[in-house]
């Protein structure tokens, strides 16, 4: 999810509409603060499996969770696995990134203007940012700020990060990329933005979860179903829009002007080519939401298959953990 104010579910409207009716059994891959399967229920959904890989997101739940009995399944992993929870699934939404509530929680370590230990680990378990920044080589952190973050100034912060180590907190590591980089002018972005994305979806794999979720869908998914991606950033949406291209059956074209390719079969009919952002009512109430995109698909009857990792733009970091 973005970042900063109360969880209010991203593009929930768009996907409503696009995914009309809402029926049968959906997943939720990135359960959170419960927006969107909530929203799934009002709008007509039997049951929904809520995916989750920080136990807290459940703990948080507690409340209301029982109100939807055995209709609300509360499934502790990974959305990447989803196959192995589900089969046949009417829906699969995921809305990727990090959530408010982990943001609002300085000693998760995810927010550069709370000081807190700098951890970043959604499921609070395995290799921690402080572990990454304080043993990685100035290579790949230099990598893995500019592919993941994409920071221009990737190769100085990685320089300024190895003099200054070890680094435990996130404020030192939020003063270190301030240093590095032209104060921010009026209403841009906290210098430190990128680094810490970076740096978060290093920690969690984000990029890989996304690309084994993507397949997981396509194997979970009954002929007919729909699958709602929200994205936040560049890369994300750059992943999911060539994935779904090419299980859509189409093919990049070397020359721009000549007739576009198809391959059959195809997994994905999508639904649009242009991925659908806020409209002006959603970024009035919810300024969070101006850099989401969402894209659409449904799930043809044709088998699931393997795709690439490269081919749909996941960034690679040689040397990475």
């Amino acid at each position: 999810m973005g970042a900063g104010g109360p969880h209010i579910p991203v593009l929930i409207d768009a996907i409503l509409t696009q995914c009309a009716p809402i029926g049968g059994t959906w997943l939720d891959g990135t359960f959170g603060a419960g927006g969107y399967t909530r929203a799934l229920f009002e709008a007509g959904a039997a049951r929904v499996i809520a995916v989750d890989r920080d136990p807290l997101a459940f703990d948080m739940a507690a409340s209301w969770v029982g109100d939807y009995g055995d209709r609300l399944v509360m499934q502790a992993g990974v959305f990447s696995r989803m196959d192995s929870y589900a089969q046949d699934l009417d829906g699969v939404v995921l809305d990727l990134g990090v959530s408010s509530m982990q943001l609002d929680q300085a000693e998760r370590g995810f927010s550069f203007m709370k000081d807190g230990p700098l951890d970043m680990r959604m499921s609070q378990d395995g290799l921690s940012a402080a572990d990454l920044v304080n043993t990685a080589d100035e290579a790949v952190l230099a990598d893995i700020l500019y592919h993941y973050g994409e920071e221009r100034a990737s190769r100085r912060i990685a320089r300024a990060i190895i003099a200054a180590r070890p680094i435990t907190t996130t404020l030192k590591l939020a003063t270190i990329v301030e240093k590095c980089l032209p104060r921010a002018k009026p209403g841009q972005s906290h210098p430190a933005t990128r680094s810490f994305q970076a740096l978060r979806i290093a920690v969690n794999d984000e990029y890989g979860e996304l690309y084994q979720g993507l397949m997981a869908a396509e194997r979970a998914l009954k002929p007919g179903g729909h699958l709602a991606v929200v994205t936040f950033h560049s890369v994300e949406d750059r992943m999911v829009k060539r994935f779904l291209t090419a299980r859509a059956g189409k093919q990049a074209n070397a020359n721009r002007y000549a007739p576009e390719t198809t391959q059959a079969p195809a997994q994905f009919t999508v639904k649009s080519r242009k991925a659908i952002g806020p409209d002006a009512d959603e970024l009035a109430a919810n300024p969070r939401s101006r850099s989401a995109k969402l894209r659409v698909a449904i799930r043809t009857d044709a088998p699931s298959g393997a795709i690439d990792a490269k081919s749909i733009g996941m960034p690679q970091i040689k040397g990475a953990a």
